[in-house]
């Protein structure tokens, strides 16, 4: 009986090959793998337009050369040209930034490209029997361990884009700024500028975490520099900074900002309490500067999440084994304004004066970093609105105005790394000011009788905030704060109370065809010293006085 062509149980089945309209409209192909062989010296550039595949074995042939279209084959995992008479590599082979199985013995490679150093997920590179040049065979060992080589061949990359240091640091990637309101010119406001930034700490600056950027653009000694490059440009009044290490706050941060008329308070991580003195200097913690042009500080405030779950956990087995293991912090700075701050107002020196000691408060915070946990992320949220509340609270007597006791009724700007993507049950407490004690971060564990006593709401199952905040990005604005090679998006914020400041602009996003020419795949780089996008917003404050009479007359 014959069979039918179409029946799917045939043993020979057409493989069809995607055209490139057809993976232009996104079509997915069952072909995944291409197989050349037959003394072939040739390749077509056809194949190279098939940039789904993820396996090429074009071993036991008559090439003479890879063809520079080979970078074009993005997917690819495993390629073997091993067995051929190929004389060169091309400097495209390190676009092939998914390869973990390049095999090429047996061939006439003399040189390799240094943009094979790009190739940091390879686990096998097999260059067995070919007349390596010295630089290299002294290099190359073993077809499983290629990491000697790929680093020496990544350090040795010129800088992407042919920028040369002094270039780098001069200025950063160039970033629009985005104008959101105009100031006010009906009456003096204090107007200033915040940065948000995860600097990186170095311990965490390795080639494990990062393997596509040099080893030597990871270095301290290399990092510091770009950082205050970016720094000097922005020239932010306030600086919420989140993995400054304590010895690198002491030596560096500190010494360098004062120059630059800063003054600035850091705590590290809580387990520092538990290290000896030299082990205490490479635990990383949360730092505030600002300019003592500008402002005053009135008092700094340190949250330690794990202190708060064992003073709160309620005989919540979740709290003490979950939350209170965690040693993650907030900062905060009460601060007052000085004369300097209104030097944008159109007033007079007199009314200038006048104006000093409105109060701000300002908290940078480092939640928790880890996915699995959401339930903790949203209970130090949870935490930190709380103790700021608190903070306001205590500070009664250091406000003129005895009217203000009212959390709300003092800005706040929040600031941090929040390790929460804006669909999550962190932001959602942030920006509505409420969550739900079923919320699903929260896993189903029994966190509510802990928390009950942590929030202001009378509802049994709804737990909520004191302030009335906003982000002063969105999505559009800047699309990711985070950019690695295996994650791109939000996690870093810039809170503001919306019934005190108003933003009146932001710094942008990069540039995507920036990244695209520069060939970068992610954060950190050379020209970008961290995995984190600094944020950069410009607020107006009204005059405390000013709402609270309007109050009145209302």
């Amino acid at each position: 009986m014959s069979r039918d062509k179409n029946d799917r149980s045939s043993p020979k089945k057409n493989q069809h090959i995607l055209t490139p309209d057809e993976v232009a409209s996104g079509r997915k192909s069952s072909v995944t793998g291409v197989l050349v062989k037959g003394n072939v010296r040739n390749l077509s550039k056809e194949l190279f337009k098939m940039e789904y595949l993820t396996k090429f074995d074009m071993s036991n042939n008559q090439l003479q050369y890879l063809p520079p279209e080979i970078g074009l084959l993005k997917n690819l995992k495993v390629l073997d040209a091993s067995c051929n008479k190929i004389m060169s590599i091309p400097r495209e082979i390190g676009n092939l930034v998914n390869l973990r199985e390049l095999y090429l013995s047996k061939n006439k490679i003399h040189f390799l490209p240094y943009e094979m150093g790009r190739l940091f997920l390879l686990q096998v590179l097999d260059l067995n029997n070919n007349p390596l040049n010295s630089e290299f065979s002294s290099l190359y060992s073993e077809k499983n361990e290629p990491q000697k080589l790929l680093s020496y061949l990544l350090d040795s990359l010129p800088i992407p884009g042919g920028i040369t240091e002094q270039e780098i640091l001069s200025q950063p990637p160039k970033r629009d700024w985005v104008v959101i309101g105009e100031p006010s010119q009906s009456s003096p406001h204090a107007i200033f500028t915040v940065m948000c930034y995860n600097v990186l700490c170095e311990k965490y600056a390795t080639r494990q975490l990062y393997g596509y950027c040099p080893t030597w653009a990871l270095q301290w000694s290399y990092r510091k520099s770009t950082i205050m490059r970016d720094i000097r440009y922005l020239d932010p009044d306030i600086m919420a900074l989140q993995e400054v290490e304590t010895e690198q706050f002491h030596q560096f941060f500190q010494p360098e900002l004062d120059k630059l008329g800063y003054r600035g308070i850091f705590s590290p991580k809580s387990r520092a309490k538990t290290m000896t003195e030299n082990e205490k200097k490479f635990v990383d913690g949360c730092a505030i500067f600002f300019k003592t042009a500008k402002f005053r500080l009135v008092r700094e405030y340190l949250i330690e999440f794990n202190q708060i779950a064992i003073r709160s956990y309620e005989g919540s087995e979740e709290m003490l084994n979950r939350v209170m293991t965690k040693d993650n912090i907030g900062l905060a700075a009460m601060l007052e304004t000085e004369p300097g701050v209104y030097q944008h107002s159109a007033t007079g020196d007199a009314a200038v004066v006048e104006l000093r000691g409105e109060p701000l408060l300002v908290c940078t915070a480092h939640i928790h970093w880890d996915p699995e946990f959401s339930d903790v992320k949203l209970v130090q949220s949870i935490m930190l609105m709380n103790e700021l509340k608190k903070l306001v609270e205590e500070q009664k007597e250091h406000i003129r105005d005895e009217g203000r006791r009212d959390p709300d009724s003092i800005p706040l700007v929040l600031c941090g790394d929040l390790n929460s993507q804006p669909d999550s049950g962190v932001i959602e407490f942030l920006k509505s000011g409420r969550i739900s004690t079923n919320h699903d971060d929260f896993k189903d564990l029994s966190y509510e009788s802990c928390l009950q006593k942590l929030t202001t709401s009378s509802r049994g199952s709804e737990l909520s905030h004191a302030f009335r905040l906003s982000s002063a990005y969105s999505r559009e604005l800047l699309p990711f704060t985070n950019f690695t090679y295996d994650f791109k998006d939000i996690i870093d914020y810039i809170f503001y109370s919306t019934n005190y400041l108003r933003p009146l602009g932001v710094l942008g996003k990069v540039d995507e065809e920036w990244f695209h020419h520069n060939n970068v795949i992610g954060c950190p780089n050379p020209i970008m010293p961290s995995d984190h996008i600094p944020l950069f917003c410009e607020f107006e404050m009204d005059q405390l006085r000013d709402k609270k009479a309007n109050a009145s007359h209302s």
